[in-house]
């Protein structure tokens, strides 16, 4: 049972930690506990941590927490992780496979950066097209984006808190943009920072927050709404710094 149950919780982790809604973790979680006899799951998930018990057939009870301490979006991985559920579901597998399973989709090749930072420029500049910017304007956000790829990525290496890495990035985007109209790629500022602004505010952390509050998980919507606003609130006050002490073009 012990067993059986670190297994679960690992998958479970996988879904928190990779942009799953906390419906999606408990749900996962409960089904696979009644895939491998376990007669009822008792689960509750929040953002940062997985707390579940479950009681056997004969009574016995294991309870195991899990502490979510990074998280990132995959959906890839939740949609492999989902798959495996609902194989397990229709006709469980051994332990071993079970963990082999999961260790394949823990390991599953992810995006190269080249590839990561090529979508960055090209949705920047799409953005700042579509909201108004001249195709120059395009021009410089896909170049800023790169520059906001190489900070977010070069910052998550330093696991800086994800508020400060927000700012931080945001920051060094405005002065990258304000420096590029000076040399005289692109015209309008505005418009080149819109298209970067877009690339990390967090959509889906707000979308997973209002879903799980309509699903009346109201602490843990609460919990992602709260720190979807303070990470948008630092990407414009990173940009908003620099603009009123570096100055408009």
């Amino acid at each position: 049972m012990k067993y059986f149950m670190t297994a679960i919780m690992d998958a479970g982790e996988l879904l928190a930690a990779h942009g799953a809604e906390v419906s999606r973790v408990e749900d996962t979680i409960t089904r696979l506990c009644m895939a491998y006899g376990f007669a009822r799951a008792d689960v509750f998930t929040i953002t940062s941590s997985i707390i579940v018990t479950a009681i056997s057939a004969d009574g016995r009870a294991v309870t195991q927490t899990r502490r979510i301490r990074t998280r990132d979006t995959d959906l890839g991985r939740v949609a492999r992780v989902n798959e495996l559920s609902r194989r397990i579901c229709a006709c469980p597998i051994s332990l071993e496979e079970f963990k082999r399973e999961l260790d394949v989709i823990r390991k599953g090749k992810k995006a190269s950066v080249r590839l990561e930072l090529g979508m960055h420029m090209m949705i920047a500049a799409a953005l700042s097209v579509f909201f108004g910017g001249t195709g120059m304007d395009g021009m410089a956000a896909a170049l800023s984006g790169a520059v906001l790829y190489g900070m977010l990525h070069g910052s998550s290496i330093l696991k800086l808190n994800t508020i400060i890495q927000n700012m931080l990035c945001s920051a060094v985007t405005a002065m990258a943009v304000l420096l590029l109209v000076r040399m005289g790629i692109g015209t309008q500022p505005d418009k080149i920072m819109i298209g970067d602004i877009m690339l990390v505010i967090p959509g889906l952390q707000l979308t997973n927050s209002l879903r799980d509050m309509i699903n009346g998980d109201m602490i843990s919507g609460l919990l992602n709404m709260s720190e979807a606003v303070l990470k948008a609130a630092a990407v414009a006050m990173g940009f908003a710094l620099v603009i009123i002490f570096g100055g408009t073009v």
